[in-house]
């Protein structure tokens, strides 16, 4: 277990080493000059800009300003904005929270539904309940995410009035930024009106967080059901019926926990595939999150902040995913003897 876990560290390092080179080398592929386009500088003397290519190694060698790129890396130095002036670093600190959040909720809500859902049909597999269930994920996987969120918009925002529009609260409330989480950051908080506040941020979660949580809940749900149904056919199974215990005593003991374990690592990625999607959903709702951030440097033409925020995305994603695959490893050790005495 102890060289498993020293395995997926050095498969984390060398990822991100990797993704951090491809970063840099993002600073010569953009166009304009590599120097401005790494420290998003613009308009500045030549006695400046010669001070920049000595403190950044350009005067050296490729392997030289890779390293210099490393260590303002690891000191929060990732360079200025070109749209707004600001430290990259400042932005992403203040964008990435809210799609976080977002994601979060999102995951929570899809894991609390798709989970016990896929673990009903899977139980009661080519049963009519089984084939509801199967037809409503179907249903559910193949909505387009911007189509589902336009619709939700039409009726809840549009047509009744119950939900609001875009953002994240009302523009009535100046909520201090503390940790980034709007609720917390609420909690925390000692405005006038602290109820009111809340409510609006829930009435502005709820479409975004809906419209993730259909398609990931679709998503887990089949996972879920695959899974158990592979379970509940196994042989092992069998033989536990055959000692004489209950199917409900089967499913506790054997069906349950069996049925979940090859699933965790799955629902890792899945949160890549959530974060993407909630890209798309803050540029439609007008959430102030990390994708909206990049859409928008984008279109502004902002190669500092695309580089930047391509780094921290996928850095989020890797270690997320790396890390729950080692905690499901952690937790059914067996399995993973057996996956790597395979192999």
């Amino acid at each position: 277990m102890f060289a498993h876990i020293i395995r997926k560290f050095n498969l984390l390092f060398f990822t991100l080493l990797v993704l951090s080179l491809f970063s840099f080398l993002l600073v010569y592929m953009f166009p304009g000059d590599p120097l401005i386009n790494l420290t998003g500088l613009k308009n500045i003397d030549s006695a400046q800009y010669e001070q920049l290519a000595i403190k950044h190694g350009f005067d050296r060698s490729y392997l030289h300003q890779y390293w210099y790129y490393l260590l303002n890396i690891f000191d929060g130095q990732i360079g200025l904005s070109f749209s707004s002036g600001l430290p990259l670093w400042d932005e992403i600190s203040q964008t990435f929270p809210a799609s976080i959040e977002l994601c979060a909720y999102a995951l929570i809500l899809s894991l609390l539904i798709g989970v016990p859902m896929g673990f009903l049909a899977g139980f009661q597999h080519y049963k009519p309940i089984d084939f509801g269930l199967l037809t409503a994920s179907v249903l559910g996987y193949s909505m387009p995410i911007f189509w589902l969120s336009l619709i939700l918009i039409l009726i809840f925002s549009l047509q009744l009035g119950w939900l609001p529009l875009s953002g994240r609260i009302s523009l009535l409330f100046d909520i201090p930024h503390k940790t980034g989480f709007i609720l917390l950051d609420l909690f925390f908080s000692d405005i006038e009106f602290k109820s009111d506040a809340i409510n609006s941020a829930v009435k502005h979660l709820i479409m975004p967080t809906l419209s993730l949580t259909i398609v990931t809940t679709a998503i887990i749900f089949r996972l879920t059901r695959r899974s158990v149904i592979d379970v509940m056919t196994s042989q092992y199974i069998q033989a536990a019926y055959t000692r004489g215990l209950s199917h409900f005593q089967v499913i506790m003991r054997h069906g349950v926990r069996n049925a979940l374990l090859p699933i965790i690592p799955l629902f890792a990625m899945q949160f890549a595939v959530l974060l993407t999607n909630a890209m798309i959903i803050e540029v439609i709702f007008s959430w102030p999150g990390i994708g909206n951030w990049l859409i928008q440097a984008i279109y502004q033409q902002d190669y500092p902040a695309i580089r930047a925020g391509m780094l921290a995305v996928s850095t989020l994603v890797i270690a997320f995913t790396v890390t729950v695959d080692l905690v499901a490893k952690l937790i059914n050790p067996a399995q993973t003897g057996a996956r790597y005495a395979k192999v």
